[in-house]
């Protein structure tokens, strides 16, 4: 396993969807990767099965952040109208922390299990953006 905080060696990935802060403040997403056997500087994580708090109400990330879905499907929606869909498999790193934020809404049953591992504000996500 590495352990360092240098990329690893790995032709493996997780799938992963990138929330983030546009210059004018707006909220967008791109789609793309993380390598699996990656060690992530935190120190700590936390998880949340409460839904009813956020649930259609337009926020931004309160910290940026790796949110891993347990359980639930949830569809995303940032400022401009576009919209993901989350699920078990799809690492979410949230780094949209300024302006109006991103709304979700479960579109698979009544559950939204999750972890989240914060990061500080300068370690690094390991997102590598799809090629368009």
């Amino acid at each position: 396993m590495n352990t360092s905080t240098e990329k690893a060696d790995t032709p493996s990935y997780l799938k992963a969807i990138h929330l983030f802060n546009t210059k004018n403040g707006d909220c967008d997403f791109e789609t793309g990767k993380i390598p699996v056997k990656q060690h992530i500087k935190a120190s700590y994580f936390f998880s949340k099965t409460d839904v009813s708090t956020l649930e259609n109400i337009s926020h931004p990330a309160p910290r940026r952040q790796f949110v891993i879905t347990i359980k639930g499907k949830l569809k995303f929606t940032v400022s401009s109208g576009k919209t993901f869909i989350i699920e078990p498999g799809t690492i979410l790193i949230a780094n949209d922390t300024k302006g109006i934020g991103h709304t979700w809404e479960i579109v698979d049953g009544d559950e939204w299990e999750r972890i989240y591992i914060p990061l500080e504000e300068n370690d690094e996500d390991y997102f590598t953006a799809d090629e368009l």
